[in-house]
């Protein structure tokens, strides 16, 4: 019965354990969107520039969080990250993800 509940909802992750290690809290909406509030020390990398940023991220060598506003675009976010091997979690929207890593 229990991997029918990890199916439905996932495994939980501890984003804030991940965090406390060095992960990189990376916030891919749009300049505008970051500018009405973010996480404090978080980067900012648009999705749509994602791609030509990863080198970038490949360099720190750290895990990488991402988050936006409600989740969907840093699931597609951490989808293209994952494809060159980095360890990456979508943190979902980025409100709700400061209250779990605080």
């Amino acid at each position: 019965m229990s991997n029918f509940f990890k199916n439905l909802f996932g495994n939980q992750v501890d984003l804030k354990g991940i965090y406390e290690r060095g992960a990189i809290i990376l916030d891919v909406r749009s300049p505008e969107e970051y500018r009405t509030g973010h996480i404090k020390g978080s980067v900012n990398i648009p999705l749509d520039l994602l791609k030509t940023k990863i080198p970038d991220l490949q360099k720190k060598n750290r895990p990488v969080i991402t988050c936006c506003r409600s989740g969907a675009r840093s699931g597609m976010a951490k989808t293209l990250i994952a494809s060159v091997g980095l360890e990456v979690y979508n943190g979902g929207s980025w409100d709700n993800l400061e209250k779990k890593i605080q």
